[in-house]
């Protein structure tokens, strides 16, 4: 078996096929929100899912609400020229008609902010709303998820610079 295709298998059962969840809201499926464990001290943690838009028009993720915590904000990360990683807040997420958008470690990210000592831990699951521009809102559970040392998830956020 090529080095390739156990690598896809390796991905898809360490991050368990039982652990798999989608959601459907109107034309927008959600696929596996989860998030990954956070070390204790941590006041932030990152959400990821993918976001699947089947319809003929476009829809924006505009908010997600989480009734425990203080803020949410969704991010990009970018690196610059000199290698300096920051994170840019975004006022929504658009979904293309007939694109997936995947929201990752490095990239798109839903941002959790003021755990307050009250880190996310493996099996954990934090109910959240999901509110879109057009199909309304819908209620979705991120699985806290053990961090491995392939994810591209283990980036640290403290060196970020946040700007709008």
């Amino acid at each position: 078996m090529n080095t390739l295709i156990k690598a896809a298998f390796a991905v898809l059962f360490s991050t368990g096929i039982a652990q798999a969840h989608e959601y459907t809201v109107g034309s927008l499926s959600i696929g596996h929100p989860m998030a990954f464990e956070t070390a204790k001290t941590a006041n932030v943690g990152g959400g990821y899912m993918t976001i699947t838009n089947s319809g003929a028009s476009s829809d924006t993720l505009i908010e997600v609400r989480v009734a425990h915590l203080p803020r949410i904000e969704m991010h990009k990360s970018e690196t610059d020229a000199n290698g300096v990683a920051r994170m840019i807040r975004q006022e929504g997420v658009e979904i293309p008609a007939g694109e997936t958008v995947t929201l990752v470690p490095g990239g798109l990210h839903i941002m959790f902010m003021g755990l307050n000592g009250d880190p996310f831990e493996v099996g954990e699951k934090i109910s959240a709303t999901l509110v879109f521009e057009n199909a309304g809102e819908i209620a979705v559970v991120f699985n806290v998820e053990e961090r491995t040392a392939g994810d591209r998830g283990t980036m640290d956020h403290s060196d970020h610079k946040m700007s709008n």
